[in-house]
């Protein structure tokens, strides 16, 4: 398979360690949609960010844990997905470097993963 083959049914998953609440959610979810480079996405309506309920690996729910999930949308997907994926980690670091500013206690840890949403 060639780089960005398989792009319009993949998507990045971003998920927080047992440690975050549904609040920390929530802000990141907020964070990530002001990022400017993932905003100017959203607004050309070719990425999307929502939040879902997590899953493990067989499919059943954990708990009333979330994750957030963005998917890219339109035909020039596969050229920006690896870009996209690297803004997520940055935007996910700053979001934790902020949070550590305003909030007390360490803030949870963040994993940014490539996602296929077709379920397979």
């Amino acid at each position: 398979m060639a780089e960005g083959d398989g792009v319009a049914d993949a998507g990045i998953r971003v998920r927080l360690d047992g440690t975050a609440s549904e609040s920390d959610i929530g802000a990141l979810r907020k964070w990530l949609e002001r990022e400017k480079p993932l905003d100017e996405l959203v607004r050309a309506g070719e990425l999307r960010i929502h939040e879902r309920r997590r899953t493990d690996e067989t499919g059943a729910p954990m708990g009333a844990g979330m994750e957030i999930v963005l998917v890219i949308v339109g035909a020039g997907a596969g050229a920006v997905f690896t870009e996209l994926v690297d803004q997520v980690k940055r935007a996910v670091s700053a979001w934790r470097a902020n949070r550590r500013d305003v909030e007390d206690g360490e803030p949870p840890e963040g994993r940014v993963d490539r996602v296929n949403l077709d379920g397979r």
